[in-house]
C-alpha cells in the first residue's frame, strides 16, 4: 500500500515512526530548493561555511582523533564540569550488595530519561548551584546537574530503601513546588516552563503504570532494558536490538506524557505539526503534517549510550535516527545565513523588543515548523560536507558524533558571538517545557 492510500489512522501511525521524520522534512526541503517556502529563503551556498566552522570546532576539541568523539546524548550534560555518572556506577559496584550490570543499566535509564524530560529550554536567567563542587551551571548543563542531584537524593523514587531509581510511585508525588525547590527556582532565579516540566514527570508516572509491557511490573523507565532484551537477537557474542523497538516503546509508552495536541484518525500525534507550504500538494488527510518527535529523539540518543556501554548491546537501524530540530542546531543555520527570514514575512507584533531583530514565536507557528523541517535535512547535508572535507565515512564520523561535537555546540557558540548579552538563538521560541 502506498502512502497515498493510507487511512487517517494508518497515516497517524506512520507519522509516529522514525523514517517519517526524514521523509516529511525532505518534502519541505524540496520546496525550499524551489524558493517556495513561506517564511525562509534557502542559501545552499552558505553550507560550506557552516561545515568549515564546524570542522574548526571539531579539531579544536578533538584534534584528528575522531574516534574519541562521543555520541550525542545526555551523558555529557550530567557530567558537566566533572565526571558524575562513572563515579556513581563505581559507588554502586563497591556497595555491600552491588547491583547486577542489568540493574545498573536500568538505573541509568531511569536517570537519563527523567533528566531528558527536564531538559527543555530553561531560559537565560536561570542557573543551578551545585553545593558539592561550589560551581554554578545554566541551560542544559544546569538542568543535567540538577536532575543528577535530584536522582541521587531519591527525588524520583518511591522506594525509601533505594533512592537510585525513578518509578511511578515516586513520580506521582512530584509537585510544581517540589520541582521548583529542587531546581532552585525563585523570583531571582526564574526558569521557563517549570509547570510543563512538572506535568511531564507527573504524566510519566501514569505512562509507566499504563504500559507494563514496556516498563515492567516495577513501573520504571529502566524496565525498557527487559523489554528490549526480549526484542533482541544474539549474533555471536553480541546482543542486537532493533532501533525501531526502542523508538516504538518510547513513542507508544510515553504517549500519555505529552500535552494533548493534534490527533489524526483518533491517534495522538505528539510533536507533529501542520506545515502550510505542504498544504498545496496535499492529496490525502495528513499530507501537510510534519513529524519531529524531538524529545523522543533526544531520549533515544541518550538511552542508546548507557545500554551500549554497560551491556555491550548493538543497535540495528541507527541510520534512521535524524538530527534534532531544536533552536541550537537550527540557530546555527540562521546565524550562518543558510536560512534567512523573508523580509516582511513576520508581522512586527512578533518582535517584542523594537530594538531587536529577534522574533518570538510559539512552537506551533508555521515559521517554526519550516525552520525545524529544514534543520533536520540540513544537519544531514552539513554532516556529509564535513565528512567529505575530512575524508571520512559515515561509520568513521556518525551523525550522532556530529551532533555532539559540533552542530549543537556550534549553534551555542555562534549565538554567544552574535548576541553576547544573552547567548540566545536568532529566533526566540516560547517554550512550555515540552517541545524544546
Amino acid at each position: 500500500m502506498s502512502l497515498a492510500q493510507l487511512t487517517p489512522q494508518q497515516t497517524a501511525l506512520y507519522l509516529r515512526t522514525l523514517p517519517a521524520i526524514r521523509e516529511r522534512c525532505s518534502r519541505v526541503h524540496a520546496l525550499a530548493k524551489e524558493g517556495k517556502l513561506q517564511y525562509f529563503e534557502y542559501h545552499p551556498e552558505k553550507e560550506d561555511g557552516v561545515a568549515s566552522f564546524c570542522i574548526d570546532i571539531i579539531q579544536r576539541d578533538f584534534g584528528t582523533n575522531y574516534a574519541s568523539i562521543p555520541p550525542h546524548g545526555r551523558w555529557r550534560h550530567l557530567d558537566a564540569g566533572r565526571a558524575r555518572v562513572e563515579p556513581l556506577i563505581e559507588q554502586w559496584k563497591a556497595s555491600p550488595e552491588p547491583p547486577s550490570e542489568k540493574e545498573i543499566a536500568r538505573r541509568l535509564i531511569d536517570l537519563f530519561l527523567v533528566s531528558v524530560l527536564l531538559d527543555a529550554g530553561a531560559g537565560s536567567a536561570w542557573s543551578y548551584h551545585e553545593s558539592s563542587s561550589g560551581r554554578s551551571f545554566n541551560r542544559s548543563e544546569g538542568l543535567g546537574v540538577a536532575s543528577f542531584v535530584m536522582f541521587e537524593q531519591g527525588f524520583f523514587s518511591g522506594d525509601s530503601s533505594n533512592p537510585y531509581q525513578a518509578d511511578a510511585e515516586g513520580l506521582a508525588r512530584v509537585s510544581q513546588e517540589k520541582t521548583a525547590a529542587a531546581m532552585q527556582v525563585g523570583i531571582e532565579n526564574p526558569m521557563v516552563g517549570i509547570e510543563g516540566r512538572t506535568s511531564l514527570l507527573q504524566n510519566l508516572s501514569v505512562a509507566l503504570k499504563s504500559n507494563p509491557n514496556f516498563f515492567g511490573a516495577s513501573a520504571r523507565p529502566g524496565g525498557l532494558v527487559d523489554f528490549l532484551e526480549s526484542e533482541s537477537i544474539v549474533e555471536g557474542s553480541t546482543r542486537v536490538v532493533p532501533i525501531a523497538s526502542l523508538w516504538a516503546a518510547l513513542i507508544e509508552g510515553l504517549a500519555p506524557i505529552w500535552p494533548d495536541r493534534l490527533k489524526l484518525g483518533g491517534v495522538p500525534l505528539g510533536d507533529v505539526w501542520p506545515c502550510d507550504v505542504l498544504k498545496a500538494g496535499a492529496v490525502t488527510e495528513g499530507d501537510e503534517l510534519v513529524p519531529f518527535h524531538k524529545l523522543t529523539g533526544w531520549i533515544t540518543y541518550s538511552l542508546i549510550e548507557p545500554l551500549q556501554k554497560i551491556l555491550g548491546w548493538k543497535f540495528d537501524g541507527i541510520e534512521d535516527m535524524t538530527g534534532l530540530p531544536e533552536y541550537r542546531n537550527g540557530g546555527l543555520l540562521v546565524d550562518y545565513g543558510v536560512l534567512t527570514l523573508k523580509p516582511g514575512a513576520l508581522p512586527q507584533s512578533v518582535y517584542p523588543d523594537p530594538q531587536s531583530s529577534i522574533p518570538r514565536l510559539v512552537p506551533s507557528h508555521p515559521a517554526i515548523v519550516e525552520w525545524r523541517a529544514m534543520t533536520v535535512i540540513e544537519l544531514d547535508r552539513i554532516a556529509d560536507i564535513i565528512r567529505t572535507k575530512l575524508g571520512l565515512t559515515k561509520e568513521q564520523l556518525t551523525l550522532a558524533q556530529v551532533l555532539e561535537s559540533v552542530t549543537w555546540k556550534g549553534g551555542r557558540e555562534i549565538a554567544k558571538q552574535k548576541r553576547p548579552a544573552t547567548g540566545g538563538p536568532p529566533i526566540d521560541i516560547e517554550s512550555d517545557g515540552t517541545v524544546f
